[in-house]
């Protein structure tokens, strides 16, 4: 009979067990995807309509977000204070240094409000990972990369009809250029393809499978941590607690520098959409 899986509830349960340590007779609770499974909270999972954590933290961090620029531009000021001036440094650095580098200022103006919206929400999703008591990133759900990415290719699409029209579509997503010579029907159908599947997959799965597993490490040394913390395990509870630590602020670093690279790829499919042809 196959046993159920175990939810990430059930997982942090087990970790804070007093009882469970080495040599205790309680095997290592590893984790896995059952880790990144959680009851709901309202509603029912097998009728597909529920509520649970990551919904949540997607929920506050929405909010988290509009909150804090929405008051550090109600009232913006010439000379600015502590909040306006952190809003505004992060808002510069997505406009000028991604959104400028990559479209120009004349082109990429209008879509700045897009692309900091969208850094600044994965951004968030990716912080809950080290934020006590969330503790979760969200985007280790392959769900909410994917819906982001649908969005940009959307754009991607449209803009690229809007600006060519059908027959600059097609050359634009199949690279044609007749300078190729023969290869050019095999290079067409390459391209096709990864501009219209491959392209939005990894988008997705870029941002996904990081999330995913720095998650895991995370769960990993600190379980282990709490694990050995028994007997002669102890001096290996202390080099893996390090760990935990040091993979952290490891974390820190990456969940900023792929908000950063989702963006700058988003910037660049804009590009693209909007480059002439040749």
């Amino acid at each position: 009979m196959k046993e159920p899986a175990v939810s990430a509830d059930s997982m942090q349960t087990l970790a804070s067990d007093a009882s469970c340590h080495l040599f205790t007779g309680c095997g290592f609770p590893a984790p896995g995807l059952h880790s990144f499974l959680f009851k709901p909270i309202w509603g029912n999972a097998n009728s597909n309509v529920y509520f649970d954590k990551p919904m949540l933290l997607a929920l506050l961090g929405s909010i988290i977000i509009v909150g804090f620029f929405w008051t550090a531009f109600r009232k913006p000021k010439v000379v600015p204070g502590k909040l306006q001036m952190v809003a505004e440094a992060g808002y510069d650095f997505v406009r000028r240094g991604v959104v400028y580098e990559t479209l120009g200022k004349k082109e990429g103006e209008k879509y700045v409000p897009l692309v900091v919206s969208i850094f600044f929400f994965v951004w968030m999703m990716n912080l809950w990972a080290i934020i006590p008591v969330a503790q979760f990133p969200v985007t280790s759900i392959i769900a909410y990369p994917i819906g982001l990415a649908l969005i940009v290719y959307v754009l991607w699409v449209s803009l690229t009809f809007k600006r060519h029209g059908f027959v600059g579509f097609f050359k634009n997503v199949t690279g044609y250029d007749k300078s190729l010579g023969p290869v050019l029907p095999l290079a067409m159908v390459i391209e096709f393809f990864s501009n219209l599947i491959v392209r939005p997959f990894t988008h997705a799965v870029r941002l996904f499978a990081n999330m995913f597993a720095g998650h895991t490490l995370l769960l990993l040394f600190t379980i282990a941590s709490w694990y050995l913390l028994n007997g002669i395990g102890i001096a290996y509870a202390g080099v893996s607690f390090v760990m935990t630590i040091v993979m952290t602020a490891f974390e820190l670093f990456i969940q900023a520098l792929q908000a950063y690279v989702f963006v700058l790829l988003t910037c660049a499919y804009i590009q693209g959409a909007l480059a002439e042809h040749h």
